[in-house]
């Protein structure tokens, strides 16, 4: 990655999730200094202000898909962006937003290069379906339109479906225990789908990361590293749209976890997911976040 540039662009948007407040994430983080810190720490960053804004609306009561017309208008407008950026030599960092924008990175990711990977940190299996889902939130749902299992729009975005072979893809710091996002025998039905639940990587969360990421790289010729911020037990930080109180791990864990990931020589985007500035109005939490998360970004990003 010698010489490589970062550029850096917000997608502030709250559509796929449960409530507003995800899509003033970009500029909250801006606010706390993220962009400063990664220069100061010798990455070179373009930011490219915010892509789009959509803020969530509420959804007839029966959606099993809610608000999938701007979610698809937002992930659409991703693939192009992280598409472009490639093109260009330049790296990618988003700033989201939910989920559901990770659709779009790899997608984007996939015109530039159809063997990208995914390495996903994050407090939730995802693997809801329209299908499954008690609540039709579709940031619920990325990794099961990832597999295919989910049959919308936004799993015809990049390559298949499925978007991802089940070697390309590894989960870190899911919960275990969550029914609607969670389904253990779809994962005992793919064996070479790397994942290390949240126990596991509370334990080792290094050693976790450093096993997904030689897996994920034997198959696949670049890579996407997404961190929801909702792997992070939310007595420790807060921050998560969606609380994830006693599971996840510390922030300290997580930022060990996505230091190895985002050191992968092959990096081809990072995508950032899920905080929701809403839950603190001091200031102090989101500048927790960051310290950590550009902490373990910048060694890689300036390399």
């Amino acid at each position: 990655m010698t010489g490589r540039g970062v550029r850096l662009v917000g997608v502030a948007s709250s559509a796929g999730t449960h409530h507003a407040g995800q899509e003033r994430a970009p500029e909250a983080l801006r606010a706390a200094g993220f962009v400063e810190r990664l220069r100061a720490a010798g990455v070179t960053v373009e930011d490219r202000g915010d892509l789009v804004h959509e803020v969530f609306a509420a959804d007839a009561m029966g959606a099993t898909a809610r608000n999938l017309d701007a979610v698809l208008r937002v992930a659409r407008a991703v693939a192009d962006l992280v598409a472009d950026t490639l093109a260009g030599g330049a790296l990618p960092l988003v700033l989201g937003g939910d989920c559901t924008i990770t659709l779009g990175v790899v997608a984007g990711a996939q015109r530039h290069d159809p063997g990208v990977g995914l390495l996903y940190l994050d407090g939730d299996a995802d693997l809801a379906t329209p299908a499954t889902t008690g609540s039709g939130v579709l940031d619920a749902m990325g990794i099961a339109h990832f597999l295919g299992l989910a049959d919308t729009a936004l799993a015809r975005l990049g390559a298949g479906p499925p978007m991802l072979a089940d070697e390309r893809l590894a989960m870190l710091g899911y919960d275990e225990t969550d029914p609607e996002t969670y389904a253990a025998e779809v994962l005992r039905a793919r064996p070479a789908l790397v994942r290390f639940p949240d126990r596991e990587l509370r334990a080792d969360p290094a050693g976790c990361a450093r096993t997904a990421l030689a897996a994920v790289q034997r198959h696949a010729s670049s890579l996407v590293v997404h961190f929801d911020v909702d792997a992070v037990d939310s007595r420790d930080l807060p921050l998560a749209n969606f609380p994830h109180y006693g599971t996840g791990v510390p922030l300290a864990a997580a930022g060990a976890a996505l230091s190895v990931l985002a050191a992968a020589p092959t990096l081809a985007a990072v995508v950032l997911t899920e905080v929701n500035p809403s839950y603190d109005p001091t200031g102090r939490q989101l500048a927790r976040y960051v310290e950590t998360v550009t902490a373990a970004l910048a060694p890689a990003l300036a390399h």
